[in-house]
């Protein structure tokens, strides 16, 4: 069930691609809304000049190119300083950054904190340098189960955004549930951590697609609403559709005027025109309140 909240909280919303996909489409120009922000998945074995192609593909479009730089995949300073000016010379000044998805470091660098700490970001102008967030908790970081590794690199990066010019946000995993991360973001907040939080949200995708996702990607607890629907076998030739927790985190946002949730940040794991789709339907629906 749609609620009027669900249109204000997707409004700025931002969506992820990979070269590969979003070269598979001829025409991109009405996928989204002008100055959409655009995220460049960088994975092992996509070349730099593959992500560049991208990026200005996707500028050009009049949208706003955030690539992604995964600190494990970097081997030294040097690439990280090339990469970062070849992107500058495009007009690119905003990227992600995080660790990665490798379990060893092809060079020196590790995570986010790390490449923050080049300050190569600021030596070419980048204005906006996200980072990831794990409301479901990350194993590789805090292998134990608890978040205090987590919550201390967090504390980490608003220290830096207040002693820099850098706009820093959070982009989260994406999950299925609203509570936990809610919960997530109330408890950043109750420890002085204000950074924007943009909430990962999953866009249509058959269900068998969203698991097998899911599991890749290390998605915690909240998979049980994927591993629920799967029991009734009348819903699995149907595309599983975000919108009960969209509609949830808008609801919620509108009443705790607070909260450090943003906005939403859709992965398009059925692919992008299907999400670009559901986007555009949630925007010209018709409101139940």
């Amino acid at each position: 069930m749609l609620t009027k909240n669900i249109s204000k909280l997707i409004k700025n919303f931002s969506i992820e691609v990979m070269p590969r996909t979003l070269g598979k489409l001829e025409n991109i120009e009405n996928l989204w809304p002008k100055n959409t922000r655009v995220y460049i998945a960088h994975l092992e074995g996509t070349t730099i000049e593959d992500m560049l192609v991208t990026a200005k593909r996707i500028k050009s479009a009049s949208f706003i190119p955030m690539p992604h730089f995964p600190a494990r995949i970097i081997k030294d300073n040097i690439v990280l300083e090339d990469w970062i000016n070849r992107y500058s010379e495009i007009g690119v000044n905003e990227a992600l950054l995080l660790a990665g998805g490798v379990d060893r470091p092809l060079g020196n660098l590790s995570n986010s904190m790390e490449l923050l700490s080049t300050g190569l970001f600021e030596k070419y102008g980048f204005e906006r340098l996200n980072v990831a967030g794990h409301p479901e908790g990350n194993k590789d970081i805090d292998p134990n189960g608890s978040d205090v590794n987590v919550m201390n690199a967090l504390k980490w990066k608003q220290d830096y955004s207040k002693d820099t010019k850098a706009k820093i946000s959070i982009a989260t995993q994406f999950l299925f549930e609203s509570k936990p991360v809610i919960d997530w973001a109330n408890k950043i907040l109750s420890n002085g951590i204000t950074l924007p939080i943009n909430i990962g949200i999953a866009g249509p995708a058959k269900l068998q697609t969203m698991i097998k996702f899911a599991i890749a990607c290390g998605v915690g607890p909240s998979l049980r609403v994927l591993e629920r629907r799967a029991k009734d076998i009348t819903k699995l030739l149907f595309p599983f559709e975000p919108t009960n927790i969209l509609t949830e985190l808008a609801d919620y946002k509108e009443s705790n005027s607070n909260t450090n949730i943003e906005g939403i940040h859709f992965f398009p794991l059925g692919g992008i025109e299907k999400s670009s789709d559901f986007i555009k339907n949630i925007n010209t629906a018709q409101y139940t309140d």
